[in-house]
């Protein structure tokens, strides 16, 4: 199924956030059955609170477009996007999002906010979430789980020993 694919995909660009420290989200965004436009969270290494995954595939998309308008595209997110993201998929006139999990602190698919979605009023987008959303789960867990292991040990380094 192609939404396998695409979401195989943004699991990739979240395997490279993995890799570079950051929080391991991605994005793809897809038009005609091919990939325009990728991405993943640069927030710490770029140090702006925008470059999030979904942020840097459609500015992607667009630089490949010529044109800030996405229409027919589909975007491919491993988390359901925060509200910053949601009004840039609303913006840029996105056809459809895929998700794979929920994010229930800032997710705006119904999680958090219902900013996309069939109850939100803005009937442009068509979203479905939960797709390989164990393997988007299992990644974040694993990011934070090392996150938390790794602090721990800091602290720990500190302490006297006696």
């Amino acid at each position: 199924m192609d939404d396998e694919r695409w979401m195989g995909e943004a699991l990739k660009e979240a395997a490279g956030a993995y890799d570079e420290g950051e929080v391991p989200v991605g994005a793809v965004v897809v038009l005609e059955g091919r990939i325009i436009g990728r991405g993943h969270n640069r927030v710490e290494s770029l140090k702006d609170p925008t470059a999030h995954a979904e942020i840097i595939a459609i500015t992607a998309a667009c630089a490949y477009k010529h044109d800030w308008r996405l229409e027919d595209a589909t975007m491919y997110v491993t988390l359901e996007p925060c509200l910053m993201c949601a009004g840039a998929i609303i913006v840029s006139r996105m056809k459809r999002l895929v998700y794979g999990i929920s994010d229930p602190k800032m997710g705006c698919c119904g999680s958090v906010y219902e900013i996309l979605g069939e109850d939100s009023g803005n009937v442009g987008v068509e979203v479905s979430g939960g797709m390989l959303g164990e393997e988007c789960k299992t990644l974040l867990q694993e990011f934070f789980k090392e996150r938390r292991t790794r602090a721990e040990k800091t602290q720990m380094e500190g302490w006297p020993s006696g």
